[in-house]
């Protein structure tokens, strides 16, 4: 299945119009969990304790700059953060302060056509999808998202210097994060049981480091029209596929683990790759090319710096993809070990 930029288009002109456990080993509890002295009285509370109710109320009434502190509880409003300049944006703690969203399709919006936001920071959410968008990010840049748990879509159109930090996202039915036109980084997230994991569409360039991504039904990144990916230490585990470069998309991949799925990587013959030092194994092919039919890929179109090691994880059966302290996937190429995650005796 090819998730095409026309569809992701067609995502954001709808919106304009209208229990999985974590892990502390990865994806602990921000540090900003504690509420400091609030001198300008952002405070969000259900309970009447803060100066608002509503997190849009807040968000409205505040300036640029100011700092939005949101307590504990279920919130069942849509939110958008627009026109705002360098606004921060931090929930108690991940897990107990909640948006559930209310009438139009995506929960939270950073940005709204013609309107954009800069510089905006959100930390210690939970979104849940609905309309089947969980968060949209839309015109503007130097967006920060960290420690949130997204469950559904994350969809970026015309976005730079976006940077998506320690979240988990999964649960879609389209793409787990998608971007269009965009520039952005995924940095160490949880992305999990989508059709894709991520799909990098039209003029994009993404870089994606430390994360892991598992159980889409589909591949779990897909690059395609003239975008462009660089993947770096990516643990790709039980997908459809690994990684794809489709159409002209142009793209590099090294020291990832791609294990388990019916294709570690796809190459369109108009791509332009390049890989090294990545740990393949247990998939039905590793490298094929996308033609008629699927066929194995050139030799000049595969790494030969890859190394044929199955990974030994702490224990896959409840997504701990932390490598053993034994592991043979240590001191490969430049890499300290392949992967998204340390030994566990590394510091983890």
């Amino acid at each position: 299945m090819k998730f095409s930029t026309t569809f992701m288009l067609q995502i954001a002109a709808l919106c304009f119009c209208v229990g999985y456990p974590y892990h502390a080993f990865v994806w602990a509890v921000s540090p900003m969990n504690a509420h400091p002295p609030d001198a300008r009285g952002w405070t969000v509370a259900l309970d009447g304790t803060g100066a608002y109710v509503s997190i849009q109320e807040a968000i409205d009434a505040a300036q640029s700059g100011d700092t939005i502190w949101i307590k504990a509880g279920t919130y069942a409003e849509d939110v958008t953060v627009h026109s705002k300049e360098g606004l921060k944006i931090i929930g108690e703690q991940m897990d107990l302060v909640v948006l559930t969203g209310l009438k139009r399709v995506g929960t939270l919006h950073i940005g709204k056509w013609p309107y954009g936001a800069r510089n905006v920071e959100i930390h210690n959410l939970t979104v849940h999808q609905h309309g089947g968008l969980g968060l949209g990010i839309f015109n503007g840049g130097g967006i920060l998202l960290k420690k949130i748990h997204i469950q559904g879509m994350v969809f970026g159109q015309e976005v730079e210097d976006v940077r998506i930090e320690d979240c988990v996202i999964g649960g879609s039915e389209t793409t787990g994060v998608a971007f269009a036109n965009s520039k952005a980084s995924l940095i160490g997230n949880f992305i999990h049981d989508n059709d894709h994991g991520v799909a990098v569409g039209g003029t994009s360039e993404v870089l994606l480091k430390h994360n892991v991504i598992t159980r889409s039904l589909f591949e779990g990144i897909m690059v395609h029209d003239t975008s462009k990916a660089v993947v770096i230490q990516n643990t790709l585990v039980k997908n459809g596929g690994g990684i794809a470069f489709h159409d002209t998309s142009q793209g590099e991949a090294h020291g990832n683990i791609l294990t388990d799925s019916q294709v570690g990587v796809l190459v369109s013959p108009e791509s332009h790759t390049a890989f090294s030092f990545n740990a393949l194994s247990a998939n039905d092919a590793n490298y094929l090319q996308k033609e008629a039919s699927n066929v194995p890929a050139p030799r000049d179109r595969q790494s030969q710096t890859d190394v044929n090691v199955s990974p030994t994880f702490v224990h896959p059966e409840k997504d701990d993809f932390r490598l053993v302290s034994d592991t043979k996937l240590r001191n490969i190429g430049e890499f300290p070990f392949l992967g998204a995650l340390p030994p566990v005796d590394s510091g983890s």
